[in-house]
């Protein structure tokens, strides 16, 4: 497995902009010795010049990093009814990817209708060797552990797969352990750990189609009470998982970047086999 550092540990709650710089970010990302950065376009999507993006590639391959994935519009992870509207016009996001050196982006469906939008989107984007994914997320076709498997099973393109994040799943109240990873790892493309505590009279709160609205505060990924990321990180290990772990935590109101990406990768180490 190898560590991927999301520009959302930087990012400012509105999630279109970074409350640090991009540079800085790399440079953090560098020294901790994660292996990529994950792309959103609070740092540089589809409303960014292609010299600006050519120029963020540029700083990080400089720095030896990779970008792990893209997130090219803002709509997909404020996860409103705009989300889907890049599966109607995929292009600009495949360019943005493309412009990155990036073969994998973050995609949204909310609607029987985005089904057939996906399967045109992953048609267009395979004659670009790139992939498209959908994170476990609410209030999306991905809430729940059997219907994620159905609607890509509809979907039906080897390159349309899942970010496993198991912190959505425990608010759906959905399992997320060992037999949920052996049934997503065919379609499995990243995995995005984030952390929560729920709370029925918590401060943050999530509608889910599933059991409605659900209250929990925002910890981090090492607390316990929330996601177990022990037993997360041992069973990506029973499935012989290779790719990005992404540090996906919002972590603005809990303390800087710094000490999020360092001691989160030194959690996560602790817990697996990581380079």
């Amino acid at each position: 497995m190898k560590l991927s550092l999301s520009v959302r540990i930087a990012e400012a709650p509105c999630k279109t902009k970074l409350n640090v710089p991009f540079r800085d970010l790399l440079q953090l990302a560098a020294e901790l010795g994660y292996g990529a950065i994950c792309m959103r376009a609070s740092a540089g999507g589809i409303g960014t010049q292609r010299g600006e993006l050519e120029r963020m590639r540029g700083e990080v391959e400089r720095a030896g990093l990779r970008v792990s994935m893209v997130t090219a519009d803002s709509d997909v992870p404020l996860n409103n009814e705009h989300g889907p509207d890049s599966l109607k016009n995929i292009g600009p996001s495949l360019d943005v990817a493309e412009t990155l050196g990036c073969d994998l982006i973050r995609v949204c469906l909310k609607t029987e209708a985005d089904i057939e939008h996906a399967r045109r989107a992953a048609d267009e984007a395979a004659q670009r060797g790139i992939r498209l994914a959908h994170q476990c997320h609410t209030t999306t076709l991905f809430e729940t552990v059997d219907r994620s498997l159905e609607v890509l099973d509809q979907i039906g393109r080897s390159n349309f797969g899942l970010i496993f994040e198991p912190a959505n799943l425990m608010l759906c109240g959905q399992p997320y352990g060992l037999e949920t990873l052996r049934r997503f790892q065919p379609y499995l493309m990243n995995v995005y750990v984030q952390n929560h505590r729920i709370d029925p009279v918590g401060p943050v709160e999530l509608e889910t189609w599933c059991l409605g609205v659900r209250r929990f505060h925002h910890i981090p990924i090492w607390e316990p009470g929330g996601v177990d990321f022990p037993a997360v990180m041992a069973a990506l290990q029973q499935i012989s998982y290779e790719g990005f772990v992404t540090i996906h935590q919002a972590y603005a109101e809990l303390m800087g970047p710094r000490e999020a990406a360092v001691r989160t990768a030194g959690y996560l180490r602790s817990l697996g086999r990581i380079d």
